[in-house]
């Protein structure tokens, strides 16, 4: 049955289309707008097109008036509106009442709502005995669910998700065409009689509840290790709080260092394991529900093995009803860390789990609600200094919750552009007018498994969007298989190729957030880059702008011994550059274990020029003083010495050390010779530890601030944009941000997309777009 509202006609009358766009499909739109309608009396239509919402609107015109704007006054919380534009059309003497028409297909496009956590009614719902969705682990409504994991196409109705499948039963059948219900049109909408269901699978399974979901929260207790399907795919999962199963977990899976983020049952029992601030509380409620890195308190009673050494915790909140369930029934924190094997993506099929994690996993959390879209968990971090020109919430990893949600650009493409990313971090992103679309964050695209994930996210976004890419823009490293894709993709469908150097796209990716189309000095600070002149960039000044950018100044190049597989052994790296430097190898308390055969060899291969690459990198410069200090001479996952000095250097009295020497040659190459034979004097001679690296973060944020004035006195430039890898480091970004501003400068930093390469595509897409212009 069509939902209607009945009306009466007016004697001054006039009637309008208005179409809407933004996020404005599956968060209950039409059943607002018809609400709209009966509050005015007014006759009309509403309905879904591919292109958003299309409503007609026919009344006396004063109302059609405070309709219209009340469309983006009061629209839902959930949806994000970009534009409305309305326009006079002839009046309809047949329409006597508003309804809701079923979805059109048209030929633009609408934006797609990303997941959403679940919402406080239907929390409620799930634990009130009398309600019957009580314990049913997919409640859901308009104002919460499963979203983009499950939409196959649109316009966003039940038979283009993986919930079409389900037939609906006919109590919620009749929510469902109810527009005074909350699960009007909710597409994912069930109950236990209709609606997906879980099953725990195992060998040795508890023979007390008949609950599934409350097994599942008794073998965590007994120490087992759990493999759980979410909404974007599996995670596995154990009791945080349990020391043995914990390392069980990394032995298990090959992760022996790592941090494992952390779901916690309430935001009060957040507040029991980790100091808080306001605005980490408003993340971590807040609809996208991510993972959000806290201090963790002194003795908090979490396994220390979960961070190892490592006084931050990555938190989230239980964001399905699932979720809500296996926590409230295990009563303590739980470890939830992506379920994949190492380097691959996230598992997302049942069969599949059984097969990869079977070694890894006691028991499986099953449901048959299928994944179209798999999605790793977002991670987010709050700047407890920002200022007012700054964004307090700080993404590291953009993807459930956020994507595809697009970052709007003041600059319209003209032609639709393909932005492929990165190798590591990976995201893509498609620029369509003024949205760019970033894809969930894919991760290492360096295996054939990873490649297939990334066609996977590439043709959905391109089939939901509808946009068919003319322009491929890429890194130019030629050995990513990104830019081998970049080039099959203009070759197969004669698309414009544009390769893009990567700290460029770095700096543009900033740009492109704040609106500047440059030119500014941009500081790209990061671990690996490919330079144009064949060596690895990363320690970079550039005079950079949305379609240009000229290299201003760098770190001097020094080797990398042994490759990239020396990024494993900073100890290796501290060598190479002090023999470079020195022509000699001095000893080093901390490095005194390691084999003096291989000291030798690495000497050998600086010198013969070996397999030892010349690198410019910010990053391996963390490692080399990371090996220097003794913090962290081997590592096992990236930017692990990275942080491990950063957690050193925020134990010490920063506001009374000073930076270390460091020279600027006239060619504009930073000299770091000085900082480095200091650090190794203050190694040899005992000064502590945290002095030593929060003299090397003064040093770095030093370094920029005296390159941007040289750049400032032979540009007149005096706007800085901080980007890459490295200014993930919180403390770096504040100390280099903060002497840049009391150096007169304006600093634009990140805001919606990570300084990471998990923002290059965003920096890609903005120079293609300005390149062909």
């Amino acid at each position: 049955m069509t939902p209607q509202h009945r009306s009466t006609a007016a004697t001054d009358t006039a009637r309008r289309h208005i179409h809407v766009d933004g996020v404005v499909q599956g968060v209950g739109f039409r059943p607002f707008v018809y609400g709209l309608a009966a509050r005015f009396d007014l006759t009309g239509w509403v309905l879904n097109s591919s292109a958003g919402v299309d409503i007609e609107v026919q009344g006396p015109p004063a109302d059609l008036d405070t309709f219209q704007a009340a469309i983006s006054a009061e629209a839902p919380r959930l949806a994000r509106i970009d534009r409305v534009a309305a326009q006079p059309v002839p009046l309809d003497g047949t329409d006597t009442v508003f309804s809701i028409r079923h979805s059109a297909s048209s030929a633009g496009s609408s934006l797609v709502s990303p997941d959403v956590a679940t919402c406080p009614d239907c929390l409620a719902e799930i634990f009130d005995p009398a309600n019957r969705r009580y314990r049913y682990p997919f409640t859901n409504c308009t104002n919460c669910g499963p979203r983009y994991t499950i939409i196959r196409s649109m316009p966003y109705d039940r038979p283009a998700t993986t919930m079409g499948i389900f037939e609906m039963c006919p109590d919620c059948l009749a929510e469902y065409e109810n527009p005074l219900d909350r699960r009007f049109h909710a597409q994912p909408n069930a109950c236990p009689v209709c609606g997906p269901r879980v099953e725990l699978v195992g060998t040795y399974l508890p023979t007390g509840p008949d609950d599934d979901i409350a097994k599942a929260a008794v073998l965590l207790h007994d120490g087992a290790i759990l493999a759980v399907k979410g909404l974007g795919g599996f995670h596995l999962v154990c009791d945080a709080t349990d020391r043995a199963a914990v390392a069980r977990l990394r032995e298990r899976k090959h992760r022996p260092d790592k941090p494992f983020a952390v779901m916690m049952s309430s935001l009060e029992q957040v507040w029991e394991y980790c100091h808080l601030v306001d605005e980490e509380a408003a993340l971590l409620t807040s609809v996208s529900a991510p993972v959000v890195l806290l201090y963790q308190k002194a003795g908090s009673g979490i396994a220390p093995n979960v961070a190892p050494d490592n006084p931050m915790l990555g938190v989230m909140l239980p964001y399905t009803p699932l979720h809500h369930l296996l926590l409230h029934d295990a009563g303590v924190p739980l470890v939830m860390t992506s379920g994949n094997l190492s380097g691959l993506p996230i598992i997302t099929g049942n069969g599949e789990s059984q097969e990869k994690l079977g070694d890894i996993a006691d028991a499986f959390l099953l449901h048959d609600r299928p994944i179209h879209m798999r999605c790793d968990d977002a991670v987010w971090w709050v700047d407890r200094f920002a200022g007012e020109q700054d964004a307090a919430r700080q993404p590291l990893r953009r993807s459930r919750g956020d994507a595809p949600y697009p970052v709007r650009l003041p600059w319209q493409a003209g032609q639709p552009i393909l932005a492929t990313g990165a190798e590591m971090k990976n995201t893509l992103c498609l620029l369509s007018g003024h949205d760019a679309i970033l894809s969930q964050h894919i991760g290492e695209v360096d295996s054939i498994e990873a490649l297939n994930y990334y066609r996977q996210v590439l043709d959905h976004l391109s089939s939901i969007f509808k946009i068919a890419p003319e322009i491929v823009v890429h890194d130019q490293h030629p050995g990513y298989l990104t830019t081998r894709l970049a080039h099959e993709l203009a070759e197969v469908h004669q698309l414009e190729r544009i390769a893009v150097q990567h700290h460029h796209a770095h700096i543009a990716a900033c740009l492109g957030e704040h609106g500047h189309k440059g030119p500014v000095i941009g500081v790209a600070f990061d671990g690996t880059g490919y330079g144009p002149d064949g060596t690895i960039w990363g320690g970079e000044i550039l005079i950079a702008s949305v379609d240009d950018y000229e290299r201003f100044a760098h770190l001097e190049y020094l080797p990398l011994p042994g490759g990239e597989a020396a990024i494993r052994r900073p100890y290796r790296i501290a060598w190479g550059y002090l023999f470079t430097l020195t022509g000699t190898i001095p000893d080093i308390p901390a490095l005194a274990g390691f084999p003096a055969q291989e000291k030798q060899i690495v000497a050998q291969q600086v010198e013969r020029g070996i397999n030892a690459p010349l690198t410019s990198s910010c990053g391996r410069l963390f490692d080399t003083v990371s090996a220097l200090t003794g913090i962290c001479p081997t590592t096992t996952f990236e930017a692990q010495a990275a942080i491990a000095l950063e957690l050193a250097a925020r134990e010490s009295d920063l506001s009374r050390i000073a930076p270390y020497p460091f020279e600027i040659d006239e060619e504009e190459v930073i000299r770091v010779g000085g900082m480095l034979n200091s650090i190794v004097e203050d190694a040899r001679s005992g000064r502590r530890v945290s002095d030593i690296s929060a003299a090397f973060h003064h040093t770095l944020a030093a370094i920029s601030v005296e390159t941007a004035r040289l750049a400032r006195a032979k540009t007149g430039l005096d706007t800085a944009a901080l980007s890459g890898g490295v200014f993930q480091n919180r403390l770096l970004l504040r100390l280099t941000r903060d002497a840049l501003r009391a150096a007169g400068f304006t600093v634009l930093t990140h805001r919606q997309v990570p300084a990471n390469d998990g923002g290059l595509s965003l920096g890609q897409a903005v120079i293609g777009l300005h390149r062909t212009t």
